[in-house]
């Protein structure tokens, strides 16, 4: 008689995990697609599924069969035309689960590097030198590093403010910070193909898009024409930002404890420093 009464609890409770598992699965997704070009084409799906039902329930045959036989590409578009946005949720959910053949070391910057490469930005941002900086996290930028001009050099200021002189022949491309290293330098990255992307942005901004589409690395972009600082992670593009918070936000994605950086105010003044030279 217990065991009766059990398998009914058991069943239940299957039952709520399932859906709840469906929910954060939808909801997710969801989340990830809002604002971006896959939202009219979800509406589009959604709208030819509705006419397939209508097809099916008011026998409408020659619909039905034009529909019914028009489902088996819609897989394959799904993926040639979303293949940046399935990429990125897959690049989501190992994030957000940690699983720890992908997850790296947590914190692989300490502070002293943080800071070097935020004051590195200001000194390039105050001469308006144009620079595009790639730090990568958990997905791997191997197959760019090998294409650019490799240096595994430690992080300094003086070397990142170096690179991107406009009189030097590594100034053109991007660097690629790997492991507390400066892999490479001169990496040329793929563009994003965000149809919403503001023409204002110019070719290195656009190339701080699209390596932050393909992996989780986070790009800082500095604008020869007008010195504005700016923060791309994941596609989301940060404009205009300042010294503290490029700080803050380089502090929330690398996982930098806020007490292994410097102190704030040392640092403050160091900016401040840097800014007037």
């Amino acid at each position: 008689m217990q065991i009766e009464n059990y398998i009914p609890a058991v069943n239940s409770l299957r039952s709520v995990v399932d859906i709840a598992l469906v929910f954060v699965i939808v909801y997710v997704v969801l989340k990830l697609f809002r604002g971006t070009r896959a939202v009219p084409t979800l509406v589009g799906i959604v709208i030819l599924s509705v006419l397939y039902w209508l097809s099916v329930t008011q026998e409408l045959s020659t619909l039905e069969f034009v529909l019914r036989y028009a489902v088996g590409f819609v897989g394959i578009a799904i993926i040639v035309l979303f293949q940046s946005e399935i990429r990125q949720a897959l690049i989501y959910f190992a994030n957000r689960f940690r699983f720890p053949i992908l997850k790296r070391q947590r914190g692989q910057f300490g502070g002293s590097v943080y800071d070097e490469i935020v004051l590195a930005v200001t000194t390039l941002a105050t001469e308006k030198t144009g620079a595009l900086i790639v730090i990568e996290r958990n997905v791997g930028l191997r197959n760019f590093i090998d294409a650019g001009v490799q240096l595994d050099a430690c992080i300094s200021y003086d070397l990142l403010v170096s690179i991107f002189h406009p009189e030097t022949p590594l100034h053109d491309g991007a660097i690629v910070i790997q492991n507390e290293r400066i892999a490479a330098a001169s990496v040329f990255l793929p563009l994003t193909k965000n149809p919403e992307v503001s023409r204002e942005l110019g070719t290195r901004h656009r190339a701080a898009i699209g390596i932050t589409e393909g992996s989780d690395a986070i790009s800082i972009v500095v604008s020869e024409e007008t010195g504005l600082i700016t923060y791309v992670e994941a596609g989301r593009v940060h404009r205009n930002v300042d010294t503290t918070q490029l700080r803050k936000l380089l502090l929330e994605a690398l996982n930098i404890p806020l007490v292994e950086s410097r102190n704030a105010k040392a640092f403050a003044e160091s900016t401040e420093t840097t800014e007037s030279l």
